[in-house]
């Protein structure tokens, strides 16, 4: 019977918006799917993706974490960071392999490509155990140069090679010719990564797993091979065709309807992540009056007082003095002056305890009217213990909207600056933190974020 791997990239969606906390969500629900490999995009933010993948190595024991890399060889040293504390790691090499691809993204010609694929690769290798290389337009390369490639790929030392038919012009018996004769050039464990333009995409994978193709890329959402559609089909049809695959189908159900409610229903929600936060488009400056800075508050998700608006376009001119104002920069502002309110809740002190080997826990004491109050909990990573201790404390879970994490000066003791935003009653409140300390930093930013809540509900 042969062994179907499944190498997940929800995650990897081009339209993804999802926060921090449905990030790990996700990554945890896809590790109880047990899916093989769990693949993540490139770093693209080194503090809050690193944070990510550090996060979820400690809670992901049995599937391959992936992460993207190969656009510069920054990106190979950032992928190696993340997976420092992973169990099972693995970097991605992922370039573009037609004419077309190589001169537009990577403004290489063949033979420099295939120098840059062999120094990728050795320094991939250099810096973890399991590297894939994948071919990312595969269809549309020359096939003599693709298997050029793919072979100097093996022999820097990658394991795993993968190809990709992102433009789904091959029918299926078309493409799994084509994925077997990768596989048999290669001689290493070949994926294939199918476009589901066509709605072919299903097709294609299991033909070339039939060919000698042993890894599938799948997704629940997004263009590439939809997963309950490719489990579907290998749990009616594998016992009869000789393969299966590990997928927990007796959780599948109800996985894949909670992965599917955060992909759909967080594009229908008022606020907006981090990610579209950055592509809001605001831009304001010392010119704009209060009416335009109000309505970008308003496009972030925030229902504020005319006090509190004020407040923020005063800000927003002292700042704009010096520079534009972008929808980052505004959020901060806005967790800064908006709505400040007396600590209901105080921080007194936390101790957290993380490795990969133990769960990470957290003990939180906060005060409140003299009374000094304790939570400990057990977490998806650090920060995520901590802040379920606070949940504890105050006996309310919100709903994380967002969570931002970035550096304001450099160096070893650089002070870091941690932005969560709480949604509760469809209303959005946001908290700014300030610490050497991240987690510190993370953890009076939810403080400060839950003071706002607690205040406006027992005074309005």
């Amino acid at each position: 019977m042969k062994h179907i791997i499944i190498s997940d990239k929800t995650l990897c969606r081009d339209d993804r918006t999802f926060s921090f906390k449905e990030r790990l969500e996700i990554i945890r629900q896809l590790e109880k799917l047990k899916c093989d490999v769990i693949e993540l995009p490139e770093i693209s933010n080194a503090r809050t993706d690193i944070l990510l993948v550090r996060t979820a190595s400690s809670f992901v024991k049995n599937s391959i974490i992936s992460v993207a890399a190969g656009s510069n060889e920054q990106s190979i040293d950032d992928a190696a960071a993340s997976l420092s504390v992973a169990k099972r790691g693995r970097i991605r090499i992922e370039v573009p392999t037609s004419a077309v691809g190589m001169e537009y993204f990577m403004h290489k010609k063949p033979e420099k490509m295939t120098e840059w694929v062999k120094m990728a690769v050795e320094k991939a290798v250099s810096l973890c155990s399991d590297v894939e290389f994948c071919a990312v337009d595969a269809t549309r390369a020359e096939p003599d140069f693709l298997i050029e490639l793919i072979k100097t790929a093996v022999n820097a030392g990658a394991k795993t090679v993968s190809v990709c038919d992102s433009a789904a012009g091959m029918m299926p018996d078309d493409f799994a010719k084509f994925g077997k004769r990768i596989a048999e050039e290669a001689g290493v464990t070949v994926g294939v990564d199918c476009s589901n333009k066509n709605g072919l995409a299903s097709a294609q994978a299991i033909m070339a797993v039939r060919e000698g193709v042993s890894m599938v890329k799948t997704s629940i959402g997004g263009e590439s091979v939809p997963f309950e559609a490719f489990a579907a089909m290998v749990k009616n049809c594998g016992d009869d065709y000789g393969f299966s695959a590990g997928i927990s189908y007796t959780e599948m159900h109800r996985i894949l309807g909670q992965i599917g409610w955060i992909c759909s229903e967080k594009k229908a929600e008022k606020g907006v992540s981090s990610q579209s936060v950055e592509e809001s488009g605001i831009r304001l400056d010392a010119k704009d009056d209060i009416n335009a800075v109000a309505a970008a508050v308003a496009k972030l998700g925030y229902d504020l007082s005319d006090e509190d608006n004020k407040r923020v376009h005063e800000e927003v001119c002292r700042v704009a003095e010096k520079r534009s104002v972008g929808a980052k920069e505004l959020d901060a502002i806005i967790a800064t002056v908006a709505l400040q309110v007396p600590d209901s809740y105080r921080l007194e002190n936390y101790v957290i305890n993380n490795g990969n080997i133990i769960s990470a826990s957290a003990q939180i004491t906060l005060s409140r009217e003299g009374r000094m109050l304790r939570g400990i909990a057990i977490g998806d990573g650090p920060i995520d213990a901590a802040f379920v201790a606070i949940e504890q404390i105050i006996g309310h879970r919100y709903e994380l909207d967002d969570f931002q994490i970035q550096s304001i000066t450099e160096g070893k003791e650089a002070v870091g600056s941690a932005l969560v935003k709480l949604r509760f009653d469809g209303k959005l409140y946001s908290g700014n933190g300030i610490s050497t300390d991240i987690i510190g930093a993370s953890i009076r930013a939810y403080i400060s974020a839950v003071n706002k809540i607690v205040y406006e509900e027992h005074n309005v």
